[in-house]
């Protein structure tokens, strides 16, 4: 071939070459917008949390009780139903001591009428009780009343006494029954414990616990509960009792009694829940979701208790957190898992469920590898309200 048609066709060839680039080059940014906007158009991975239930499962479910009371059942069939082979006793008068404050340098009490010692106070006056240099002093205004080395109990003379600023629990001035101790805290500064009788004591619980305007036979079911568990538990040792808040029970004293609630105290006076012969610990919670828990089941250090066992709940539908579902983001359920996520968060495996059937174990599934967890960590991780929930990760 000539060497002038060999440059010919050479040229001619890489002319066919620019013109195929330039196509496919066309094509590609054709192309881009399109798969552009697909990617945009993708929606973020999304965890559906669907779960029943509100609080720890184990023993009376407030919203059941109310659901039975509503049925026709009375307090004593409805705490039969939720706490197996109990019976209904009598308990001896006891005074229970509630911490409302720890570690204060100052308080106010106002109505009160005696102190240690019989010494007589005005219950019109509002006095300053104050730690100093290792005692437990009594202000009127800026006047000292009266000096105490082991501690001081103000009594009422019949009408609550006031304990002034904001206790445990958030009840801001407080009114008690019975009488307020002072004594020197561990922490510096005093403790203030209210020590009331029994009660007087489940007058102030039952409208902290449940709606005052629920069905008195509800009620009823609560205030026996509520004496019973205030029995059967010590949650502060030689120091107090019980706390005023969820710790123990939400306790909000006399200021929020009202005649309903009083009502069911004293048409239940004295009344506990026995199991051969001992006053159980009478756990309740707002809503099951439709069946309770075996305490060993939730509480997995717990050993079986033979009155706190599965039952059905079938009532307690009235309750908002009856069904319930929340929604997190990839990012949200990976930060609040922290620790137990290794790597990438991929998935929530339960690998062992209750009677309910509340969570158990769970295996949280990382692109590096699985954390084996429990029901009661994934509650607290992730702000459930139960441990009675299903996990689905989405695009939708």
């Amino acid at each position: 071939m000539h060497k002038l048609d060999q440059m010919q066709i050479a040229a001619k060839t890489r002319q066919r070459v620019r013109l195929a680039a330039g196509a496919f080059a066309c094509a590609l940014i054709a192309a881009l917008p399109a798969a552009l906007a697909s990617e945009a158009s993708a929606k973020p991975l999304t965890w559906v949390l669907r779960g029943h239930g509100y609080g720890h499962g184990i023993g009376m479910s407030q919203y059941g009780a109310q659901g039975y009371a509503l049925q026709g059942r009375n307090y004593k069939q409805i705490l039969g139903h939720y706490y197996t082979d109990t019976s209904i006793g009598q308990s001896s008068t006891s005074t229970i001591r509630v911490i409302l404050r720890q570690g204060v340098s100052s308080v106010s009490v106002t109505g009160a009428t005696r102190a240690t010692g019989g010494k007589q106070l005005d219950v019109k006056k509002t006095y300053a009780v104050k730690r100093d240099a290792g005692s437990i002093k009594i202000y009127d205004g800026g006047d000292l009343v009266e000096s105490y080395d082991n501690g001081l109990l103000i009594t009422d003379g019949g009408d609550p006494v006031t304990l002034n600023g904001t206790a445990i629990g958030g009840v801001r001035n407080g009114r008690y029954r019975g009488g307020l101790e002072f004594s020197e805290s561990a922490l510096g500064g005093m403790n203030v414990v209210n020590a009331v009788d029994l009660d007087d004591y489940v007058q102030g619980v039952v409208p902290g616990e449940v709606p005052t305007s629920w069905h008195a036979e509800a009620l009823k079911t609560q205030a026996v509960a509520a004496r019973s568990y205030a029995l059967a538990t010590d949650a502060g040792g030689a120091l107090f009792d019980q706390y005023p808040d969820t710790r123990s029970q939400v306790y909000r004293g006399a200021g929020a009694e009202v005649a309903s609630t009083n009502a069911a105290v004293r048409d239940t006076a004295g009344e506990v829940v026995k199991y051969a012969d001992k006053v159980i610990a009478a756990y309740f919670f707002s809503t099951s979701g439709g069946r309770t828990e075996n305490i060993e089941n939730v509480w997995q250090s717990s050993k079986p208790v033979p009155y706190l066992k599965s039952v059905e709940d079938p009532y307690d539908d009235a309750s908002p957190k009856h069904n319930w579902a929340i929604r997190y983001s990839q990012a949200t359920m990976q930060a609040k898992l922290g620790n137990l996520v290794k790597g990438r968060l991929k998935a929530i495996k339960v690998v062992q469920r209750g009677v309910s059937p509340r969570v158990m174990k769970a295996d949280v599934i990382g692109t590096g590898g699985r954390v084996r967890t429990d029901g009661t960590t994934l509650r607290a991780r992730l702000g459930l309200f139960d441990t009675w929930v299903s996990f689905t990760r989405t695009r939708r």
